[in-house]
């Protein structure tokens, strides 16, 4: 009769060993990567869920580079974008755009 041996391979239980080395906390550090690594992830979906808004607008006929172009005029406050729009006035009539 043949025997049937049966290999023991050990389990990954997914508790990876951390160590302080070299001054570096070891656990304090995996803590930060795998923050860092969630909300990498959580910004993948929200950009996924941005470019689908962006194609709905295109969808109903706004044009998307208007759009973001009006969302980066935004985030400036008031005199930044006064000061913007004046050096894109110059900048035009220097080249006889205007």
């Amino acid at each position: 009769m043949e025997n049937n041996v049966t290999e023991f391979q050990q389990e990954d239980t997914n508790t990876e060993t951390t160590n302080d080395v070299g001054g570096v906390a070891g656990a304090r550090l995996k803590s930060f990567i795998e923050r860092i690594e969630r909300l990498e992830e959580e910004k993948s979906a929200i950009a996924e869920d941005i470019k689908d808004v962006y194609a709905e607008a295109k969808g109903t006929g706004f044009d998307t580079k208007t759009i973001r172009k009006v969302i980066t005029l935004r985030k400036l406050d008031i005199e930044k974008r006064r000061e913007a729009d004046d050096m894109l006035d110059l900048y035009k009539s220097a080249i006889g755009m205007e």
